[in-house]
């Protein structure tokens, strides 16, 4: 008992001689660490739209003022400094009239200290107007003279004429060698067994005015002249913007997108207002052979194709039910196959149709031997040389067109999308003796078989004529006197009918 007493005071007596060193002792100073001066921005990236001339930003810091300055002269601020702990910006941009998305870099510097900023990336679209509206009096559709959709107009349409190099022709109508283009000769096209026109078109040579794309007034009433020669004579007649120097042909990119679409908005709102009169004997194609080896570049096309239908439909009257024609990635039967896969949209249903072109290069075309390849001069079952044997073809002879049109059938016909075979020929060579004989009835029998395939494939062939008569033509008619120039050609496509 007095050991634990005495255990007891001495444990008390070692707590209160700690307790009072503690009192004692210094307390240990403490340096708190300064608030971290910041600035910041209530958006670093600003989206602005072409046309649009302003956003805005909050500004938010914790020193004493800041400064902003713009890299870029069309952006510019309301405030390019300030001292408030919060401070609302407006962002003013310029409008953006180029083809191109633009981008500012805006740095705001707070207290001097360039360690202490904060950047805004200000991003302006490219221009989507860089032609006025041509759809200046669009009216209430008209469905008068247009029942047939796509389908039944392209059961009526049976053998089509290109009315080629013509006007389309670099130079005016008549600068590749045809003479203008005259009621007489439709007539005489009609006579000979054709009950369809395609007349390609330039338009970018024929403008008024190239800074607004606005096209001569005289020569949207050459075209509406043309197409009333063939509609007069019950055929129908497609319009299109052809080669038209290679502006949208050439560059089915996306550094051109902006301004081709502008374009092509700018020429179809004007060609369907011209001719919005006509009634189902007319369609509309939106371009020709449009170059494309990819589906990027399928999908530049397609925004083409959309702008196309888009402009032609908002124009109103019959235009608001025509049929129109878009086509494949450069017209090309196995590539349209492949890359097609997605067809712009309209809002008219089943009044589309699209469109290929047919020249199996070496015997319809080539001109001269490569070194990958040969000149073919006969073609098809019977007509190949047992003497001439390295000029006989290796493929595009029946088999080849029988799957190829087939797969054409599949991807669009039956689908309810004819099919425009918008060219096809083959040129007559210059051979003599058993090789010439041999030769023409390939080429006779060439014809016949496209003719008649595309019929049993819903898809209507064109033929194509330059109108040029010599060594190495498709020419079958004789402009300058409306007579026939190719009698065995003519006879073979006629036959195709059949």
């Amino acid at each position: 008992m007095k050991n634990n007493f005495i255990k007891t005071l001495f444990t008390l007596f070692v707590f209160i001689g700690i307790s009072c060193s503690k009192d004692d002792a210094e307390p240990t100073p403490t340096n708190p660490t300064p608030a971290e001066t910041t600035i910041n921005s209530s958006a670093t990236s600003v989206s602005i739209a072409e046309s649009s001339r302003s956003a805005a930003i909050t500004i938010t810091m914790t020193g004493k003022d800041w400064a902003v300055v713009s890299d870029q002269a069309w952006c510019t601020l309301s405030v390019t400094s300030s001292s408030l702990q919060s401070q609302e910006v407006t962002i003013n941009v310029t409008a953006n009239t180029t083809t191109s998305a633009r981008q500012a870099i805006l740095t705001f510097v707070m207290d001097g200290n360039a360690q202490k900023n904060v950047k805004v990336t200000v991003t302006q679209a490219a221009s989507l107007s860089l032609y006025p509206s041509y759809n200046t009096n669009p009216i209430a559709a008209d469905a008068t003279g247009m029942s047939s959709n796509a389908t039944e107009l392209a059961s009526k349409m049976k053998l089509g004429w290109n009315i080629g190099n013509t006007l389309e022709a670099t130079g005016g109508e008549t600068a590749w060698g045809n003479p203008k283009v005259t009621k007489a000769l439709i007539d005489f096209v009609k006579a000979n067994g054709f009950n369809a026109i395609r007349i390609p078109c330039s338009w970018n040579q024929y403008l008024a005015n190239s800074t607004n794309a606005q096209i001569k007034a005289d020569w949207l009433a050459r075209v509406k002249e043309v197409v009333q020669y063939c509609v007069d004579n019950d055929m129908y007649v497609i319009v299109n913007i052809h080669w038209d120097g290679g502006w949208l042909e050439n560059n089915c990119t996306e550094a051109k997108k902006v301004e081709n679409n502008a374009k092509q908005k700018a020429f179809w709102e004007q060609i369907a207002t011209h001719l919005r009169g006509f009634d189902e004997h007319l369609l509309f194609a939106s371009a020709n052979e449009p170059n494309v080896e990819n589906a990027t570049q399928m999908a530049v096309l397609n925004s083409y194709h959309q702008t196309f239908i888009d402009a032609v439909r908002s124009t109103g009257g019959k235009n608001a039910y025509r049929n129109l024609i878009i086509q494949g990635p450069s017209t090309d039967i196995e590539k349209t196959n492949k890359l097609m896969t997605t067809l712009p949209t309209d809002k008219v249903a089943n009044r589309m149709m699209a469109e290929v072109h047919f020249y199996p290069y070496q015997f319809t075309l080539m001109t001269k031997d490569e070194s990958w390849g040969k000149m073919f001069y006969y073609w098809g079952a019977g007509n190949h040389s047992t003497t001439d044997t390295d000029r006989n073809p290796t493929w595009g002879e029946e088999a080849d067109i029988d799957k190829l049109f087939k797969s054409m059938k599949t991807q669009f016909v039956d689908k309810g999308i004819p099919v425009i075979l918008g060219e096809f020929g083959a040129i007559k060579r210059d051979l003599t003796g058993d090789a010439l004989t041999l030769h023409l009835k390939s080429r006779a029998d060439f014809l016949k078989y496209v003719v008649k395939q595309s019929r049993a494939n819903g898809m209507i062939p064109f033929y194509w004529d330059a109108g040029f008569m010599g060594v190495n033509t498709m020419t079958i008619f004789n402009r300058t006197n409306n007579t026939v120039y190719d009698t065995q050609a003519l006879t073979a496509l006629q036959d195709g009918l059949k």
